[in-house]
């Protein structure tokens, strides 16, 4: 009896080593197939993978791969993002080259893998665009891996909860059309995700290199190092890049001048351009090529780098000023005051004000913002440079359009005739002062081709204004807007102004001889 359990018991040892190295020889055997077939959270891609003829080619042992396996829940959401279900999916023509999308040539484990990584797949439909975030998480195009490293003895499985499609995205357009500091930008920013996702609907306003070294010579940092943490942090970089970009597809020929839209940024809104000319702006960068397309959406070409930060137009808007708004989209000198970098003073009609001019002057603010010296109004309400209140002194300062405004210190502030209610709206690039009138500059549109100037007197006129000399003329009033508000011919060297409102004018006298011109106010 103790022969025969002796024997027993090396039996049993020989049975148990036979048994390891039996176990040890099916493990160095397990393909990266194996793993896919014994995984209940991936039948579909197992059925998908052998009705494609690909489960032989995932199985060979002489190999290696790393597949990005989805879930069962990630066909499920395809499905139904294409309005379809499983079989739907097994019926698409180009399913291998999907299937071998989700294949690279190579074993990379999690640990491999480096931020903005652009691989190749076994299929040569499209790059994938890999991204490892700052706290670790991995990325393929716009799936994320939820179970990393299944390793095989041909390669490595990584679980993604997303079906990754070969499509061209504007993240591709970028890269394809060599907007290298773009692309460098969004992998830095981990926005390679969100940007890759191939069923939404992207317009992304693109800037160029140059825009870009624009933009370092600015703050004074070499390109390279622009989208450094130690320049931006990631999450400020990210909200510049978003502010790029819009949640839908726009083309160029959607575009309309003053369109005020909404960013994937939350911060501020894109403010769009179109000029007569045609030249096309978001804020103040120009369009400089439309409608490149894509799988997701569009990509447009600018030729500056667009700053989320609040503007002197911004503060208009939002302090609810729409008729100054209006005029600043009418006049098409949004791109001019929407520039982050340069400063100005802006002095603020309310839309009282806009309102009290309409009436002073018998016409509408349609009237006003058809008016053709409109850019010439609104620019002698700019000052170049920011000027806070307690920078003002009495005297004279020169504005954008060319003239001089009046700053009056004696009782509160006083800008020309309008005071100031309130001072110091600041903004990122300048501060705003909100006046109660809207100043007309001396001159405002008034398009001076004559050859002498005449006195007239009195002037201040009353009724009349009397000129000197012996000819008669045919004499045309201008307002200070630049309308015509009279027109006749001359009696006696006198030109009768009396049913004029109080205000500035222009007199413009022609004969056959020649023009002549003067200024004067009637009170």
């Amino acid at each position: 009896m103790k022969t025969k359990f002796t024997f027993m018991k090396h039996f049993k040892h020989i049975f148990s080593a036979i048994a390891i190295f039996l176990a040890t020889s099916a493990i160095g055997q397990t393909t990266v197939m194996d793993i896919i077939s014994g995984s209940p959270d991936h039948s579909s891609l197992r059925a998908a993978l052998f009705q494609e003829g690909l489960n032989t080619v995932l199985s060979d042992a002489s190999a290696e791969f790393t597949v990005f396996a989805p879930t069962n829940a990630s066909f499920d959401a395809l499905a139904d993002a294409l309005g379809t279900d499983l079989n739907g999916i097994l019926a698409l023509p180009n399913l291998s080259d999907v299937l071998t999308y989700h294949v690279i040539g190579a074993a990379v484990p999690a640990a491999d893998v480096t931020n903005g990584a652009i691989v190749d797949a076994v299929s040569t439909t499209n790059t994938l665009k890999l991204t490892k975030t700052s706290t670790g998480s991995v990325y393929a195009n716009q799936a994320m891996v939820v179970g990393a490293d299944l390793t095989a003895d041909n390669g490595v499985v990584h679980s993604v909860d997303a079906v990754l499609l070969p499509y061209e995205t504007v993240v591709d357009v970028a890269i394809d059309n060599g907007f290298n500091a773009l692309a460098t930008a969004v992998i830095a920013a981990e926005l390679m995700p969100a940007l890759t996702e191939p069923l939404a609907e992207y317009t992304v306003f693109a800037p160029t290199d140059q825009a870009f070294q624009n933009l370092a010579d600015i703050v004074g940092i070499p390109l390279e190092d622009l989208f450094t943490p130690d320049a931006i942090a990631p999450e400020e970089l990210a909200q510049v890049l978003i502010y790029h970009v819009l949640g839908s597809e726009v083309l160029a020929a959607d575009v309309t001048n003053g369109a005020i839209i909404n960013s994937l940024s939350q911060i501020n809104d894109l403010k769009l351009t179109v000029k007569n000319s045609g030249e096309a702006f978001v804020n103040q960068a120009q369009i400089t090529a439309t409608d490149i397309m894509s799988a997701n959406g569009v990509v447009h070409v600018l030729d500056g780098v667009l700053l989320p930060n609040e503007t002197v137009v911004d503060v208009a808007i939002d302090n609810g000023f729409s008729t100054l708004a209006t005029a600043v989209i009418t006049a098409e000198l949004m791109p001019a005051l929407t520039d982050p970098f340069v400063f100005y003073t802006v002095f603020a009609p309310t839309n009282d004000a806009f309102d009290a001019l309409a009436e002073a002057l018998d016409t509408d603010l349609a009237g006003i913002l058809a008016l053709p010296n409109l850019a010439d109004v609104l620019l002698y309400h700019v000052v170049a440079g920011e000027v806070e209140s307690t920078d003002l002194v009495n005297g004279p300062v020169p504005t954008l359009n060319g003239s001089d405004i009046s700053v009056d210190l004696t009782s509160g502030v006083m800008i020309n005739d309008a005071t100031v209610t309130t001072a110091d709206v600041f903004s990122d690039n300048g501060v705003v002062h909100i006046i109660d009138g809207v100043l007309l500059p001396p001159s405002a549109g008034i398009n001076e081709t004559t050859d002498a100037i005449v006195n007239v007197y009195p002037n201040p006129a009353v009724n009349t204004v009397k000129f000197d000399g012996n000819e008669s003329y045919n004499y045309t009033i201008v307002n200070a807007l630049g309308q015509v508000v009279s027109e006749g011919t001359t009696s006696n060297q006198r030109v009768a102004v009396s049913n004029l409102k109080n205000g500035m004018y222009t007199l413009q006298l022609n004969n056959e001889n020649g023009s002549l011109t003067s200024k004067f106010f009637k009170n």
